[in-house]
């Protein structure tokens, strides 16, 4: 049986040693009175939670799934899933980060996110259920009527009702355009809607009340393609007045899928039949308001892969350290048994240290991305919330398709450690594998991530944003440009980010005669951006760590975390030089290949 320790050392490394998040709060007015032992305090009961409640579960609900009876469309959601969300919701966990105006206890984000990777870890499956509804409520505070936050908002918050967002159809995915859902306006300023929707996650379940679907679906006049797409709040059961519940509406489960992972989360198809909805934002406009719950679900999916990395590691470290297997190349090591532990293997190691570094690195990046959002919606300074909400927007296709496809390594790595163990199911390390893998597809592929960044977020603003994260970098390098104990850390990330800007004005010139050339490059760019942006990070938690042990501190943690960064910069990051010598091939080798693909 796999286990589970919340690394909250390293949360509060990366929190309050490297980041000093609780200065960013200082400058906010909601958060200023938030400091680090509240932070602690608070991470340390949630940590309770995801080790103690939602873990236990996670096997058995691979094991027993979600279960639909065709008669009702009612979904059972696995053994103790239901009774986890019910402390879950005792415990005014849903409330987390919420705005007190809606009985939120409104402390900042990245708490809630920190939160999340730790439940991630834990049962990722049981996790999306109340993850989507981060999402809903996000999309409804920032583009729903006063109505319709008083309406929706104070139950989303509480945890009694959920959320869902009801985007994809059987013949279009990522295209939004190509949909067939309808919605026809009543008389009394609702709409009748009707359609159908796959790949629902936690689209019907017994664990909350309610559920507050947000569809994407068509007006009967609406313009084609995109530009005529509107969204809807189709809830499970109708609200009155008085927001009770009402009467079932017409929206409900025609069956689950059956997956390679997750098993325990409903993915619904979902038959919407006539349902009333009601317009969030304005006609032919849904993508605004779907985009503010995408790009959360992005962030989102991002730390679903970041917990199952941080899980795996820790099993596939504790399995090396106590299975005894040959003896080390260079001498036994474990002279009183009969064979040494994997671990004194070199590329054990390897395996290990690379789901270490992936964690690390990604815990860094998704607590950075966190205190963004965290000033894009409240810091006082509109400046610094435009700045914010720029980089943010630069980082979330990397923190979702960097991280989905480093953990598809790390989990793999993970489970090769175990050897034949591994394809074993009771040992846990196939499912955190099966798992991790949808996260490579959902809320857009990563492809869709890769064009998504270099197409709009950086050749789109003739790669504005990316050189002020350049300006990071380099205020860095300028600070420990001279110090030679840096160097291994300083000299690469400084190298790599001269190499951006030509390697970027390259594929943009490249781009502008031939746009396949910019589909033929995308996924190798995130990755070397991606690279870079762990870089600069790494760099930043070995500096903390060098001035640590120069001060004399002997905590083991800092040497480590030095060790890590020393592994990651020889050999993780050096893929950089393959990736822009692929991205650099072109796209004449994939496009000139029909008799290749006859």
């Amino acid at each position: 049986m796999p286990s589970y320790t919340p690394p909250l050392r390293d949360m509060q490394f990366v929190m309050h040693e490297v980041l000093k998040v609780t200065d960013d709060f200082k400058s906010i007015p909601q958060y200023a009175e938030v400091d680090a032992d509240t932070v602690n305090a608070v991470l340390d009961e949630a940590g309770k939670f995801a080790a103690e409640v939602t873990f236990p579960l996670n096997m058995a609900g691979d094991d027993v799934g979600c279960k639909l009876d065709a008669a009702t469309h009612a979904v059972t959601t696995p053994p103790g899933f239901k009774d986890a969300y019910a402390k879950y919701v005792e415990g005014g966990w849903p409330a987390l980060s919420c705005d007190p105006a809606w009985g939120g206890q409104g402390l900042p984000l990245v708490i809630n996110q920190c939160f999340y990777e730790m439940l991630n870890s834990a049962n990722q499956a049981w996790t999306m259920y109340p993850g989507l509804t981060h999402g809903a409520y996000a999309a409804l505070s920032t583009h729903g009527t006063d109505e319709q936050k008083k309406t929706y908002l104070p139950k989303m918050t509480s945890g009694h009702w959920t959320g869902t967002m009801c985007l994809t159809e059987s013949h279009c995915g990522t295209d939004l355009g190509l949909m067939r859902t309808r919605a026809e306006a009543q008389a009394d300023d609702s709409y009748r809607i009707t359609g159908n929707k796959i790949f629902i996650s936690a689209g019907e379940h017994d664990m909350s009340e309610n559920i507050v679907h947000l569809v994407l679906a068509r007006l009967t006049d609406a313009p084609p393609g995109i530009k005529g797409v509107s969204l809807f709040i189709v809830p499970k059961f109708l609200v009155s007045a008085d927001g009770k519940l009402g009467a079932r509406n017409g929206i409900y489960c025609g069956g689950l899928e059956h997956k390679m992972g997750i098993h325990g989360n409903a993915t619904a198809q979902i038959v919407i039949d006539g349902a009333t909805g009601y317009m969030v934002g304005q006609p032919n406009k849904g993508m605004q308001a779907m985009f503010v719950m995408m790009n959360a679900a992005r962030l989102g999916v991002g730390n679903q892969s970041l917990g199952l990395t941080e899980v795996a590691y820790q099993n596939a470290l504790a399995y090396a350290k106590d299975r005894i297997q040959m003896r080390s190349l260079s001498g036994p090591k474990a002279k009183d048994k009969p064979a040494d532990p994997i671990i004194v293997h070199p590329d054990v190691r390897k395996m290990l240290l690379t789901a270490k570094a992936y964690a690390e690195g990604g815990r860094a990046l998704a607590i950075f991305c966190a205190v963004l959002l965290d000033k894009t919606h409240h810091h006082p300074d509109e400046k610094v919330r435009k700045d914010s909400d720029e980089m943010l927007s630069l980082l979330t296709p990397i923190v979702k398709a960097f991280t989905t496809d480093n953990g598809h390594i790390a989990t793999n790595a993970c489970l090769q450690v175990f050897g034949g163990h591994g394809f074993i199911k009771e040992w846990g390390m196939e499912q955190f594998a099966r798992d991790n893998r949808i996260n490579m597809i959902s809320e857009g592929t990563n492809t869709i991530q890769s064009l998504d960044l270099l197409g709009r977020k950086v050749l789109g603003n003739n790669g504005a944003t990316l050189k002020k994260f350049g300006k990071l970098v380099a205020q860095l390098v300028e600070e420990e440009g001279v110090n030679e104990k840096m160097a291994e850390f300083i000299n690469p990330i400084a190298y790599l980010g001269d190499q951006m800007t030509k390697f970027t004005t390259e594929l943009g010139f490249k781009g502008f005669q031939n746009p396949d050339e910019v589909g033929a490059a995308a996924v190798d760019y995130l990755r070397v951006a991606g690279h870079l942006v762990h870089g600069y990070f790494w760099a930043r938690m070995a500096q903390v760590a060098l001035r640590e042990i120069a001060a004399g501190n002997v905590d083991p943690f800092y040497k480590a975390k030095l060790q890590t960064a020393r592994f990651y910069f020889a050999k993780l990051f050096p893929e950089t030089a393959s990736l822009m010598r692929t991205a650099r091939a072109g796209a004449k080798v994939l496009i000139d290949t029909d008799e290749a693909l006859a």
